[in-house]
């Protein structure tokens, strides 16, 4: 299988319940953790109350058991915190050996300039990736410094989805100074700039975006090809303004997403059954948006 497979050959999308659109390769199989700084992964185990971390194995026999399809991704981040990133390779060779259930994103740190266009061209050639992951704080950039526009050219080119992290983070939450890590960077005000200048590129705000969720709400209701993706937190601690866009004049812009493993499918949709979501708006959130976004065909 090569890169010209169709993404809709290996996914049968009425047979789905749903697609999450945000999972996280947590462990690689091909090298060993990379335990550069202890005091994160402490701080992290704390903050999410959890320390296992499923292999991309793992994950996807859970996903098939679910009868869903998602989509995961690494987070290069090595340009500002020096922690050594899980292949891309890795993750999109995983999803060529399981297209009934698993779409690869990738992840290129922005600072990589040039070198990171011609990975992210390669990726794309090669290894038939569908997407995008950024994690500005993680990655210590704006979304709309121009440092990142060699990246998103090629991307764009290739018609592809770019997803950024928004709001605040749990990585480098109650490490001292928050791990250096700046906040700032992951105020979606900034994706503003990126959906203008790629106004065809689909370009999804991940996560309720606190304290910044009314931005959030703005740059998807003015950007035509601007979704927001609802993982992260569990439904019933959702803005009740995001709820209430989301049931009107988002409706069609939302997608289903848990950050697995740090939530699970199970609970996530057991909090969204009573999280005050219209029952004609629910399988547009789970399933409907997203095969529209990543430009599916039942």
């Amino acid at each position: 299988m090569d890169a010209t497979t169709p993404l809709k050959s290996g996914l049968n999308l009425e047979a789905l319940v749903a697609i999450d659109v945000h999972t996280h390769a947590e462990v690689s199989c091909k090298q060993p953790h990379d335990d550069y700084r202890p005091e994160f992964d402490i701080a992290f185990a704390r903050y999410f109350k959890s320390t296992h971390r499923p292999t991309i194995q793992e994950t996807i026999t859970y996903y098939r058991e679910q009868n869903m399809a998602f989509i995961m991704f690494t987070i290069d981040s090595e340009h500002e915190t020096g922690k050594r990133r899980i292949p891309n390779e890795e993750v999109a060779e995983a999803a060529l050996e399981n297209p009934d259930v698993m779409i690869a994103f990738a992840s290129i740190d922005p600072h990589k300039g040039r070198m990171g266009a011609r990975e992210a061209k390669r990726l794309i050639e090669e290894f038939g990736v569908k997407g995008f992951k950024f994690h500005p704080t993680v990655q210590g950039f704006y979304p709309n410094d121009r440092m990142a526009y060699h990246l998103y050219e090629v991307i764009a080119a290739a018609g592809l989805p770019m997803l950024f992290h928004s709001g605040h983070s749990g990585f480098g939450s109650g490490v001292r100074g928050g791990g250096g890590l700046r906040l700032e960077y992951s105020n979606p005000i900034h994706l503003d700039d990126v959906a203008i200048d790629f106004p065809d590129s689909p370009i999804i705000i991940a996560h309720p975006s606190w304290p910044w969720q009314d931005e959030a709400l703005s740059v998807c209701m003015h950007k035509p090809n601007v979704y927001i993706d609802l993982s992260g937190w569990s439904p019933k601690y959702f803005p009740p303004q995001l709820v209430q866009y989301a049931n009107t004049q988002l409706k069609h812009k939302m997608l289903f997403g848990t950050d697995f493993p740090l939530i699970t499918p199970e609970r996530w949709l057991k909090d969204f059954e009573v999280a005050g979501f219209k029952d004609e708006v629910k399988p547009l959130i789970l399933k409907e948006n997203a095969i529209k976004m990543l430009g599916l065909t039942v």
